[in-house]
């Protein structure tokens, strides 16, 4: 991936953004959690802060010494996140520079839907902040514009193993062989049930898990039992009707027949497995003509939430949301594997060091030991529900004592990304939302959803 210089090519990304933060507010029939579903997990409707200008001067260097050996350096740390995901990400702070005297993190948090319009044009000024946050799906652009910056220098210098990560997540933030990001976390899509009305329909085990056989006809059997057995106001399966959560499904089933990614690995050709991806969209068309799934359902989270649904799938984010529920009995478990391999859609939080306008080896060393931090202490990440990205985390009673989280956190091991492109987000908006939401509401087949993505994939790419 080539990478541009940022300062005088920003205002191509941006206007690149622009086009696509529409699409990461209210999508369609995804009003049910405009806060945290197209946000990826940024955390609900709370209020955040918008930013001041960044202090991007290094500071270190007239920073006392405190005897440690390390000057103090203060960093700014620029995040996306508010409500639950805000707080637990001000708590990592906090509880970093209580315990790091010498690195001091000041914590800017931004309105989501104008992050990444801020800090490519704040980059491109000269007046970007130490440290930032970015999906992993946002990170070719980032890097392509010259706005994230290669880490492994830093990382070495600050004693990160990158062995402690998941491979998967790793991979994901890896470009040309250099580590970009600092994966935090995966934002998974994930099956959420009610027990209750499971155990109504006779499909609860002793231990509290669905009785399903994990196959496609498995899972078009437990749909239909719960269709039958329970009351006809109750929702087999809620899932919007457009955008984010059935395109997620798609993908997942896509990805578990297969599937190769939209595009080729050189980036330039769309390279969409049409049979598979006809198959896939085939069996979610038929969720929804048969009844399983609620057509024209103004607010399907709501209708989880309210103990009117059996099932639904969604993010991870909504785990702390259905916890604060009073009287939801839930569960959580990965997607069922109906085809071939485990696979399911995720992305990815990370921490970025954005170039600045004097680059302070001493800030990028701190940076690094502040982002490694925040991913060893994992465990109060995943109090919003993401699943941590080093494995060591899972493995701490703290995490282990958090319940449903352990019940999903297999599935970073097999999130399935897509290509590292930076025109991710334009396929995503203009090909395959565009033709699978004629597919669930049947005004399209799925052979023809697949021809006509592919031409928009291609017409993307050669833009």
């Amino acid at each position: 991936m080539k990478k541009r210089s940022a300062g005088l090519t920003f205002m191509t990304l941006l206007l690149s953004f622009s086009m696509v933060l529409g699409a990461c507010g209210n999508n369609g029939n995804n009003n049910a959690n405009s806060g945290t579903n197209n946000g990826a997990g940024s955390g609900g409707n709370a209020e955040a802060t918008a930013a001041p200008a960044a202090n991007s001067g290094s500071d270190s260097a007239a920073a006392p010494d405190d005897g440690s050996g390390d000057p103090k350096v203060n960093l700014s740390f620029w995040t996306l996140f508010d409500g639950g995901d805000g707080a637990n990400m001000q708590a990592l702070v906090d509880e970093f520079n209580k315990t790091h005297p010498n690195i001091q993190v000041k914590n800017t948090k931004l309105v989501w839907g104008e992050y990444y319009t801020k800090l490519i044009t704040a980059v491109g000024n000269g007046n970007g902040p130490d440290v930032g946050i970015s999906h992993a799906s946002r990170l070719p652009d980032l890097i392509d514009q010259g706005v994230a910056t290669p880490l492994d220098d830093a990382a070495a210098e600050a004693g990160v193993d990158w062995n402690s990560f998941n491979q998967n997540l790793l991979d994901a933030d890896t470009v040309d062989g250099q580590h970009y990001a600092v994966p935090i976390d995966t934002h998974a899509f994930i099956m959420f049930y009610n027990k209750k009305l499971l155990k109504d329909a006779g499909l609860l085990s002793d231990d509290g898990k669905p009785v399903m056989e994990q196959s496609a006809d498995g899972f078009l059997a437990f749909l239909k039992t719960l269709k039958e057995k329970l009351p006809s106001k109750v929702t087999p399966f809620a899932l919007s009707n457009a955008n984010d959560d059935p395109y997620r499904l798609w993908w997942s089933l896509y990805s578990q027949l297969g599937g190769n990614d939209l595009i080729s690995d050189d980036l330039k050709s769309a390279a969409i497995d049409k049979e598979k991806g006809i198959q896939a969209a085939d069996y979610i068309q038929k969720l929804y003509t048969e009844g399983y799934i609620k057509k024209n359902d103004p607010d399907f989270y709501k209708n989880f939430q309210s103990g009117t649904a059996a099932i639904m799938m969604t993010g991870v984010w909504a785990t702390g949301t259905w916890e604060s529920t009073k009287g939801l009995d839930f569960g959580a478990m990965p997607i069922p594997k109906l085809y071939d391999q485990e696979a399911t859609w995720g992305d990815s939080h990370t921490i970025i060091l954005p170039t600045t306008s004097k680059e302070d080896p001493a800030k990028r060393k701190a940076a690094m030991i502040f982002a490694n931090w925040v991913a060893d202490n994992g465990q109060i990440w995943a109090k919003a529900g993401h699943i941590p990205s080093k494995p060591s985390v899972i493995e701490k009673q703290e995490f282990k004592d958090m319940p449903y989280r352990s019940d999903y956190a297999a599935v970073a091991s097999y999130v399935k990304f897509s290509k590292q492109s930076t025109k991710t987000w334009q396929i995503r908006d203009n090909a395959s939302f565009k033709f699978l939401n004629e597919v669930w509401a049947n005004k399209m087949t799925p052979a023809q959803a697949m021809d006509k993505m592919q031409d928009a994939v291609q017409k993307i790419l050669n833009e």
